[in-house]
């Protein structure tokens, strides 16, 4: 895969964690001529459903659902197949065999995206969960398992990126969350829920094709020109 091929304006996918369809749609319009990829998660789909999807759709910029589907496999095939035939770019679901399997088989034209560890989490969580052993050998475990199944790509952190890449090649789709930018403000980053965090240049040094990013760009003095200033970065560690 030519990692060329994604356009610098669809590199940064903005999430939209924010409470209400308003809202989002303000964020949408003041971004928009920066970035064309956006992130509907769990908070705001249950907010305004396909419809802000659709509405972010009309204006020409593509979709991340990230809903993370996990349940019983015929569950998540049924709830897939709501999701294709609706123009989503890519939908997430958690890295477990079955439902991965179940997945690809329902997802027509969207691209599924297996989370493997969630960003948030660190060798506690994992030791509470029964898994052992460092993070990143479990992040390509499941990486690894995703593209068997069928998987267009996968969500990891920047940290793993590079070893994913290095076990694994270039066939596939890298999409990291856990973003933070080297800003005035750097210092107090670790106080947020992410845990296993790099900068946007790093993550695509590291092999990321996409860095998603909300709360450092909504949280800024100014959210365009520092989105202007992360493409910056992200187009000299290309």
């Amino acid at each position: 895969m030519n990692r060329m091929e994604v356009p610098l304006r669809e590199r940064i996918i903005f999430a939209l964690d924010v409470p209400d369809v308003a809202q989002a749609r303000q964020w949408v319009e003041r971004l928009e001529g920066k970035t064309g990829f956006f992130k509907v998660g769990l908070q705001l789909f249950l907010s305004g459903g396909f419809d802000i999807v659709e509405w972010i759709q009309a204006r020409g910029h593509k979709v991340m659902l990230d809903l993370k589907f996990f349940d019983v496999p015929e569950t998540v095939r049924l709830a897939v197949k709501q999701v294709s035939g609706k123009g989503i770019t890519f939908a997430t679901v958690h890295a477990f065999g079955p439902v991965m399997s179940a997945a690809v088989q329902a997802a027509g034209d969207v691209k599924i995206l297996a989370v493997t560890v969630l960003t948030s989490f660190g060798p506690g969580d994992a030791d509470e969960l029964g898994v052992h052993g460092p993070i990143d050998n479990l992040v390509i475990r499941r990486a690894e398992k995703a593209i068997k199944c069928g998987c267009g790509g996968i969500v990891c952190s920047g940290l793993e990126a590079k070893k994913v890449r290095k076990s694994l090649g270039y066939g596939f789709h890298i999409v990291t969350p856990g973003i933070r930018p080297v800003t005035e403000g750097a210092e107090d980053v670790r106080k947020d829920d992410q845990k296993r965090i790099v900068t946007p240049e790093k993550a695509i040094l590291n092999g990321a094709d996409y860095l998603v990013i909300g709360r450092p760009i909504r949280d800024a003095a100014d959210p365009l020109a520092l989105l202007e200033e992360i493409q910056r970065s992200i187009s000299k560690a290309l």
